[in-house]
């Protein structure tokens, strides 16, 4: 019985390492989405680049769409910013932005610098509407349906091998689907 007292902290380091392990193998940009297969949050915001007008949610349905957020303050959203650019340029793609928890001037003087791939850019400076769509971080990105459903979320930038192996397929899969 004594020996068994001894064994515990063993056991206990054991279980330990167990939990660190399974915890180190998990991917963070495959996080589940709680909006996922369900219609994306209600939102009408200033627009970023037309403070006079609004975008809304609404501007979303009857089209497949990506809804990128995106803050002037994040470093990894310079990372993923060209390819959007890029994108945003063939015009085969309907590109939207949030920006998320930002300043207005900020925000427009970060696109103005950068250059804007947005067709709208919905202003979301207290991150309610982010907190909607289950936002943990910038850059996230969102695929929409027709319908205006989350059919994905992608975590962290978008690399040109996330948008050829996973982002142009659905996007063409779900373009394909009748309304």
């Amino acid at each position: 019985m004594k020996s068994i007292k001894f064994l515990w902290p063993l056991i206990i380091f054991a279980v330990l390492v167990g939990f660190l392990y399974a915890g180190l193998s998990l991917n963070p940009r495959e996080m589940k989405s709680t909006r996922l297969d369900k219609p994306a949050p209600f939102f009408k915001l200033l627009d970023v680049q037309k403070p006079e007008s609004f975008f809304s949610s609404e501007q979303l349905r009857g089209k497949v769409s990506i809804l990128n957020v995106w803050a002037s303050w994040c470093v990894s959203c310079r990372q993923e910013h060209p390819l959007l650019m890029q994108l945003s340029k063939q015009k085969r793609i309907n590109l939207y932005g949030l920006n998320w928890k930002d300043t207005l001037p900020a925000a427009q003087k970060w696109l103005a610098q950068h250059g804007n791939p947005y067709l709208a850019s919905a202003f979301d400076t207290d991150g309610r509407v982010g907190i909607d769509y289950g936002v943990t971080g910038t850059p996230e990105t969102f695929i929409l349906d027709k319908k205006g459903i989350v059919r994905y979320k992608h975590v962290g930038p978008i690399g040109v091998k996330d948008f050829t192996d996973i982002f142009w397929p659905m996007i063409q899969e779900l373009e394909a689907e009748q309304v």
